[in-house]
């Protein structure tokens, strides 16, 4: 696994800087597990769809694989490429 480090953002648009290799990976995962469309889907139906298709080098057994949603999650948020439904329980959905 690669060292490199890249900056994403978080909620408050502030930086911080997260392993490459990792980040890229649960970006590809989680945009091709989220819906175009409200209402969305929970970070728990998220992460059931997604840890298929995760690299077992990356998140052996799916290990910390909701902090890394979390990050994409927010860093996307944040560029206004992930929204919110409103609502609870909380769901997420790609935006057009």
């Amino acid at each position: 696994m690669s060292d490199e480090t890249m900056e994403v953002l978080t909620a408050a648009g502030k930086p911080w800087r997260v392993n490459k290799a990792k980040f890229e990976a649960m970006r590809a995962s989680l945009l091709e597990a989220l819906p175009d469309e409200a209402p969305g889907i929970t970070v728990a139906e998220a992460k059931a769809a997604l840890l298929p298709t995760l690299d077992a080098a990356l998140f052996p057994g799916g290990e910390k694989a909701g902090w890394w949603i979390k990050a994409v999650q927010l860093d996307h948020e944040a560029r206004g490429l992930i929204k919110r439904s409103k609502g609870s329980p909380l769901r997420i959905y790609r935006t057009k």
